[in-house]
C-alpha cells in the first residue's frame, strides 16, 4: 500500500513537473518573439523591411542598420551617458542604502516601524507628481541639463526601496557572527564590511540588478530634465529615429538590439546570486 502511494506521488510530480516545463516554455516562446522579430528585421535592407507581405527571416543579411548606429548617429553617445548614469546611480544608491538599512536593522531606534512605513511611502509617490517641483529646483539650482541632476533624481527614488529589501537581508544575518567577530576586535564597522555584506551577496546583488535595469530603461526622468542632444540617454535617444517622415525600422530596432545587450550580459554574469537573492526574499515574505 505504502508502495501504491510512493509511486503515485511520483507520477503527480512528474506530471506537475511536466506542466511547469510546458508553461514556462509557452511564457518563454511568447516573450522571445518580439526580440526575434527585432533581430531579423534590423538585418534587412530598407526595401525587404518595406516589402508586403513582410518576410520573417531576410533573404539577405545586411548589416548596414548597425553601421549607421554605431558610426553615423550619436547612439554611442546615448550609450556611454547610460552607461555612466546607471553605474553611479547603482553604486551610489546601493551605499547609501546599505548602511541605512543595517542600522536600521541593527540599532535600538525610537519609531522605527514608523520610519520604515515613512521610507517605504516615499517610494511610491507617482513620479508624474515630482517632476514640476524637481524642474524647479533643478533649474534655480543650476544643475538641470545635467548628468549630476539625472544621478541624483534616480538615487532619491531607488534609495527607500533599496533599503527597504536590503533590512530584510541584514535582519537574517545571525547576531551571534557579529558579536563574535566584535568579541575577537572588530568593530562595529569592519563587522558590517566583512561579516554582513559578504553574508548577504545574493540580496545585495539583486537589488543593485533591479536598480540598474530601472534606470537603463527609464525615459520619463531623462526625458523631462535633459535637453543636451550630448547628454541624452539610450531610452530618450531611441526616440531620434521616429521622426516626422516616419518610422527608421531597420535603425531603430538595431538601437534596440544593442541596448538590451548591457542587461542580459548582467544577468547572465549575475544569474545564480540573482535567483539566490529572489528565493531568500520570497522566503522572508
Amino acid at each position: 500500500m505504502a508502495k501504491g502511494y510512493s509511486t503515485m506521488g511520483k507520477e503527480k510530480f512528474s506530471i506537475s513537473t511536466v506542466v511547469t516545463y510546458i508553461v514556462l516554455l509557452l511564457f518563454i516562446f511568447v516573450m522571445i518573439i518580439p526580440i526575434f522579430w527585432g533581430l531579423m528585421t534590423s538585418l534587412k535592407g530598407t526595401g525587404e523591411i518595406n516589402r508586403f507581405p513582410p518576410t520573417i527571416i531576410p533573404s539577405v543579411l545586411d548589416t548596414t542598420n548597425y553601421y549607421k548606429v554605431l558610426f553615423l548617429s550619436n547612439f554611442t553617445t546615448y550609450f556611454k551617458n547610460s552607461v555612466l548614469v546607471t553605474v553611479l546611480c547603482v553604486f551610489v544608491s546601493t551605499v547609501i542604502a546599505g548602511h541605512a538599512a543595517y542600522a536600521i536593522s541593527r540599532f535600538n531606534i525610537r519609531f522605527k516601524n514608523q520610519l520604515m512605513f515613512g521610507i517605504l511611502m516615499t517610494s511610491m509617490v507617482p513620479a508624474v507628481a515630482l517632476l514640476i517641483p524637481l524642474y524647479i529646483m533643478g533649474v534655480k539650482t543650476g544643475i538641470y541639463n545635467t548628468r549630476f541632476m539625472l544621478v541624483l533624481v534616480y538615487t532619491s527614488w531607488r534609495t527607500p526601496m533599496l533599503t527597504w529589501i536590503l533590512k530584510g537581508f541584514f535582519d537574517s544575518v545571525p547576531l551571534a557572527i557579529e558579536e563574535a567577530a566584535m568579541i575577537d576586535g572588530c568593530s562595529r564597522l569592519r563587522t558590517f564590511y566583512t561579516i554582513v555584506i559578504p553574508m548577504s551577496q545574493p540580496g545585495i546583488v539583486s537589488s543593485a540588478l533591479l536598480t540598474a535595469v530601472y534606470v537603463w530603461n527609464d525615459f520619463l526622468v531623462s526625458f523631462s530634465f535633459v535637453t543636451n542632444e550630448k547628454l541624452r540617454t539610450v531610452s530618450v535617444g531611441l526616440y531620434s529615429y521616429i521622426t516626422q517622415y516616419g518610422v527608421q525600422w531597420g535603425e531603430l530596432l538595431s538601437a534596440v538590439m544593442i541596448t538590451i545587450i548591457p542587461i542580459i550580459i548582467l544577468f547572465v554574469l549575475l544569474q545564480k546570486k540573482f535567483v539566490d537573492g529572489m528565493a531568500a526574499g520570497a522566503v522572508k515574505g
